[in-house]
């Protein structure tokens, strides 16, 4: 028998496992879902991603009040123009056949310096916690401009993040030098793997976003053919953040970011190790949300290589609804503070790291067992 080039591995997502209940159950307001990035505590688990449709002072401010964190997208439309709101009304209004040459004209402005800090000033001056997303390339320009401006949290973001990236720039971006110059904490992402999320731990960063290509409104996985899915992606990175931990004392916290749909998603994303989830188009539908019941990628406007789409989602409730209910709807796309405490309750878990333990099993009729009526309903 000739041998193997290649061995795969399955890998499963949201809608193939389940959670098994525990032993124990424990009253679902008993439970402590606090999220940390070091000297900062969240009352909530959750953090709205840095996307022009998901995240604007606004929003971000209201977030932070809410309990969890929001990022502002540094090189989005909030730092291109000084009116913001009708860019975005123009992103939305737009045709099928106009969006992607649109969002490649928008994004094609020059950031203005100016406005990078006058958004970071808009969100500290309501008290609210300020976390900015830039991407590696434009690192050494933004993150100094951002600091000096009072962010909180430095979210570096590129579609796939490691520790080692090879470039034909004299030195590319050094996530320990960047930790020395600017002491805040530093969110690193995206990555997928046990070995790089463990060598990005060690550079000192503050926390990991794991997912590539999962999102609504990304089409990575289409185009360039990468990603893992999440629950995978979810316990090999837990994985290296618990070695990392055992190596050097430090619990570097990792947030599941992309690819949730309900409730039960954020449930099982936690189960599996996380610590935090980052959600884009499940917020992207709240009133308060700037893409006006639209969502697009950030990977979008590539010149050559766009690798988004704008997809509507419409507005559900407001934000507040979404997080915390009351609920209006059935499918669980509301109160997913409500389901994560309860899965927790079933599970019997007080702690994050108590749901880190809870059983998980190969489940691919979860979703659709016993469910012909609910099923045959949705197609028709």
């Amino acid at each position: 028998m000739a041998p193997q080039f290649k061995q795969l591995r399955r890998a499963y997502g949201f809608d193939e496992v389940a959670i098994v209940p525990g032993e124990v159950t424990i009253n679902p307001d008993q439970t402590n879902i606090d999220f940390k990035i070091e000297n900062f505590t969240f009352t909530i688990p959750v953090i709205a991603s840095a996307m022009d449709a998901v995240t604007d002072v606004n929003s971000a401010i209201l977030m932070s009040k809410l309990g969890g964190l929001a990022v502002l997208h540094l090189e989005g439309v909030q730092t291109r123009y000084e009116k913001p709101e009708e860019i975005l009304s123009e992103i939305t209004q737009a045709s099928e056949a106009e969006i992607t040459p649109l969002l490649q004209k928008v994004y094609s402005q020059p950031i203005k310096d100016n406005l990078v800090g006058e958004r970071i000033g808009a969100i500290k001056k309501a008290g609210a916690v300020c976390a900015v997303s830039i991407t590696p390339a434009n690192t050494k320009h933004l993150a100094p401009i951002a600091a000096e401006a009072g962010t909180d949290i430095l979210v570096v973001q590129s579609t796939v993040t490691t520790a080692r990236h090879i470039s034909k720039s004299y030195r590319g971006l050094i996530f320990s030098e960047l930790r020395k110059s600017i002491p805040i904490p530093i969110i690193a992402g995206n990555c997928v793997s046990y070995s790089a999320c463990l060598e990005l731990m060690r550079t000192g960063i503050s926390g990991v976003l794991v997912g590539v290509g999962p999102g609504a409104a990304c089409t990575t996985r289409e185009v360039l053919g990468v990603g893992v899915p999440q629950i995978t992606a979810t316990i090999d990175c837990a994985a290296a953040r618990d070695e990392y931990q055992r190596e050097s004392g430090r619990y570097v916290p990792i947030i599941t970011d992309g690819g949730f749909r309900k409730g039960g998603d954020l449930c099982k994303a936690l189960a599996a190790g996380a610590d935090a989830v980052m959600l884009g188009s499940i917020l992207a539908q709240a009133k308060e949300a700037p893409g006006l019941g639209h969502h697009w990628g950030m990977s979008h406007p590539h010149p050559a290589l766009p690798r988004g789409t704008r997809i509507k989602v419409g507005i559900t409730g407001s934000l507040e609804q979404i997080l915390f209910g009351p609920t209006s709807v059935t499918d669980g796309s509301q109160n997913l503070i409500g389901a994560v405490r309860t899965a927790m309750g079933v599970c019997g878990a007080f702690t994050m790291p108590e749901m880190h333990q809870a059983e998980m099993v190969v489940a691919p009729a979860i979703t659709s067992e016993g469910k012909f009526w609910q099923l045959s309903k949705s197609l028709h």
